[in-house]
């Protein structure tokens, strides 16, 4: 039985994949002293819905294979925005424009960059 996996190395997991598949400027954010619920933001763009889709079909595999599985995952590929809560992790896959829309960045831009891949 493996044992779990600490939730900055969760993180880094996650930002891993993502980088492997190609996501666009990956942003690692500890909001562990500013969010009671949760530790790590992950937010990443995806160039297109197919993109968006094979990064979430990609975490789920790795993830799994270490045991890990979310709590929940919300949106589909076409709405530009897909999360996936693995509790002290939460990853969000944003489209370009949604990204911009939202901007969560500025929202929580008191965390910490924790990496940040462009």
């Amino acid at each position: 039985m493996r044992l779990p996996l600490k939730p900055q190395e969760l993180a880094r997991t996650i930002v891993h994949v993502l980088d492997d598949k190609l996501a666009e400027d990956i942003l690692l954010l500890d909001v562990s002293t500013l969010s009671p619920l949760t530790d790590y933001f992950v937010i990443a763009t995806a160039t297109s819905e197919r993109q968006s889709q094979a990064l979430v079909d990609a975490l789920l595999e790795a993830l799994r294979a270490q045991e890990v599985r979310p709590l929940f995952i919300e949106g589909e590929r076409d709405s530009g925005w897909q999360l996936l809560d693995y509790g002290d992790v939460i990853v969000h896959i944003f489209s370009p424009e949604k990204r911009a829309y939202y901007r969560l960045e500025e929202l929580w831009k008191r965390a910490q960059v924790v990496v940040r891949v462009q």
